[in-house]
């Protein structure tokens, strides 16, 4: 009998996971609890927020504040240069670097940040950073400077600079950064390798860092061991980030974590080789239909080539990594609001049209 359903992604309800609780235990019982049919093949995604908070992967404002001090210097003035417009993301990490100098702030500001979002009347929020960004300095009782446009870093060579700009160009401009300069991988980087990049805000007080990814690759090998051991089946685990997806309505690119997953097993390694389906249709195939046309497609997935690349028979389909691909579907599934799903389930994810 021909296969009915293609992929199915789908949010499993666990509870709410505090520092210290045994992610790996609720995991596995999660799945079990709500998976009847596991096979060979099925992902687990794990979403990262839930991995740091029960490795305990936090650290204070004053915490980073003290880091910055030790790199910098005791700075008298910090240049901060084009930070995220986040609440959640860059807010915590201001009023640290705010009270680390000893008088005053320069925020350098573009119209949009690196993600998308807008300095002032934000959409979906309405707010206007550039003063809250100023009342978060002023209320640790330093001078804020807002500069607006192109700033060099050449200007403010006497200054002590923290790049907080553009994550995923890091490797490009932390050349330009000299001895006294730091970005925000280099701050709070003995708890996390990726720094102050990918934390959230968790109190006033308080930053979830990224996972540790040497913990979370455990996590996601033992759960992988758990599965196989049990049921026989390989399953596949990932522990995800950001979905690396755009918004159309408000521009704003939903990417603003070092890495789309820190942590997935070996399975998940690669991009996928398919061929365009309407094409076959429209083209190869145009001359056929129902199960005559049907059986040719079959055929010709079947007898593919290992590697399509740079063949126009794979012309639509872009290939991207896997692991960037799954985060997508797994953060909008799960959400970053109330749904309580930090848990993804996804079935059939490297069955094809040809297979039974």
């Amino acid at each position: 009998m021909a296969r009915k359903y293609g992929v199915s992604a789908t949010g499993l309800i666990a509870p709410i996971i505090k520092e210290g609780d045994d992610l790996e235990r609720i995991v596995i019982e999660t799945v079990e609890n709500a998976i009847d049919n596991i096979e060979d093949g099925d992902i687990i995604g794990i979403t990262e927020s839930v991995v740091a908070r029960a490795q305990g992967n936090y650290v204070t404002v004053d915490e980073v504040a003290e880091d910055i001090r030790n790199k910098m210097g005791e700075p008298k003035d910090i240049l901060v240069y084009y930070p995220i417009y986040s609440r959640n993301r860059f807010a915590m990490i201001l009023k640290a670097i705010a009270r680390a100098a000893k008088e005053r702030v320069i925020i350098a500001v573009s119209d949009r940040d690196y993600v998308g979002n807008v300095l002032k009347d934000h959409p979906f929020t309405g707010m206007n950073y550039d003063e809250y960004y100023t009342s978060i300095v002023e209320g640790e009782g330093k001078k804020c400077a807002i500069l607006h446009g192109e700033v060099s870093f050449l200007l403010f060579d006497d200054y002590y600079k923290i790049y907080a700009s553009s994550t995923h160009e890091y490797d490009n401009v932390y050349k330009y950064l000299k001895n006294s300069d730091i970005s925000l991988k280099d701050i709070c980087s003995d708890k996390c390798e990726y720094g102050l990049y990918g934390s959230n805000k968790a109190t006033e007080e308080k930053l979830k860092l990224f996972p540790d990814t040497f913990r979370a690759k455990m996590l996601v090998e033992n759960i992988q061991i758990h599965f196989y051991g049990k049921y026989g089946k390989k399953l596949e685990v990932m522990v995800y980030g950001d979905g690396c997806f755009k918004d159309p309505v408000g521009g704003i690119w939903e990417f603003a974590d070092f890495v789309v997953s820190p942590a997935y097993t070996d399975g998940l390694e690669g991009t996928p080789n398919e061929l365009k389906l309407k094409a076959l249709a429209d083209n190869e195939f145009g001359n056929l239909s129902g199960d005559e046309l049907s059986g040719a497609i079959k055929q010709k997935i079947r007898s593919k080539e290992k590697d399509l690349k740079g063949q126009m028979a794979s012309q639509g389909t872009t290939p991207r990594r896997y692991t960037d691909l799954l985060g997508s579907l797994m953060d909008l599934t799960s959400g970053s609001g109330d749904k309580a799903t930090p848990i993804v389930y996804i079935k059939r994810y490297f069955k094809n049209y040809a297979d039974e």
